[in-house]
């Protein structure tokens, strides 16, 4: 008994090295970081001042926190909901086995598989007041210019397109794949019993699809908390903070000016590792329930 317990914690002693090492340590040096008032001096040398709270308090009370965590919620919502019902639309239009349709749902992935700066770059070329192509598009419509980048109003709502654009294979693949394990046998005993192709779908298809659902949904919401280098590309969080989120505020303490301040950064940024948290145990809980009934 005892050999085999030395051989699974032998099995597990890897695992549990890279947990401690690529997420454990991490963490731990966040939150040092957003207890101390670090500066460039102590952050290289060391000895920085412990100071408790004050880190969060200073954070919490900088009006900018209100417009970045506005801001994250909208960015966040407003892309797991294309995300998921523009993929979700997809996979069941590809799951009726056309010819082609292996070719155009590999052709999906390729905003999946671009490197991020390449699809941000593109993306603002895209929405540029004077040469983008979506001006273009609305001057041959005889429809004004729109300040995609630029402007107050709509700086936001661009990041959002490109995000959800991004974002749109990993649900296809994901909600496809859960598709394909759903038994014929159950969509036939609906459609003998005279259920419509949406009736199907949704007392059928989509209840079944549920747990699938929730993972992908999950695994949207801790990617789309985090995203940065897009919006950062994009709008740099402009114009006015328009569309700071978070993440990109979080940077801007730390490393976008002359006096880096890097205990309120990584306050910041355990405030999104907090709501990632939160994220997962409201996950968690969901599913318990739902095993439980």
């Amino acid at each position: 008994m005892a050999r085999r317990t030395l051989v699974g914690w032998a099995f597990l002693a890897p695992l549990v090295a890279y947990l401690l090492l690529c997420y454990g340590y991490p963490l731990l040096t966040t939150i040092d970081l957003s207890v101390r008032d670090y500066t460039v001096r102590t952050f290289v040398h060391g000895g920085a001042p412990v100071v408790g709270l004050a880190n969060y308090t200073a954070v919490f009370a900088d009006p900018v926190f209100r417009t970045a965590l506005l801001n994250t919620l909208v960015f966040t919502a407003a892309s797991l909901v294309f995300q998921y019902t523009t993929g979700l639309a997809l996979a069941v239009f590809f799951s009726r086995h056309f010819r082609l349709s292996a070719t155009l749902r590999a052709l999906f992935l390729v905003p999946w598989l671009l490197p991020l700066i390449v699809s941000a770059s593109t993306w603002a070329w895209m929405f540029n007041s004077e040469a983008g192509v979506v001006n273009a598009a609305l001057a041959w419509f005889g429809l004004d210019a729109v300040h995609w980048l630029t402007s107050p109003d709509w700086a936001l709502v661009s990041v959002i397109a490109a995000n959800v654009w991004i974002g749109i294979p990993f649900n296809l693949v994901v909600l496809y794949s859960g598709l394909r394990n759903i038994p014929a046998e159950v969509h036939e005993a609906s459609a003998l019993d005279g259920a419509s192709a949406w009736q199907s779908f949704r007392h059928v298809t989509f209840p079944m699809l549920r747990p699938v659902s929730a993972v992908t949904l999950l695994l949207g919401l801790v990617y789309t908390l985090k995203v940065f280098d897009l919006v950062w590309i994009m709008t740099r969080g402009g114009p006015g903070g328009a569309s700071t989120t978070l993440a990109t505020w979080s940077y801007e303490l730390g490393f976008g000016s002359m006096l880096p301040r890097f205990g309120p950064s990584a306050a910041v940024g355990n405030v999104l590792i907090l709501l990632a948290v939160v994220a997962g145990l409201v996950y968690v809980r969901v599913q318990r329930h739902q095993e439980a009934s």
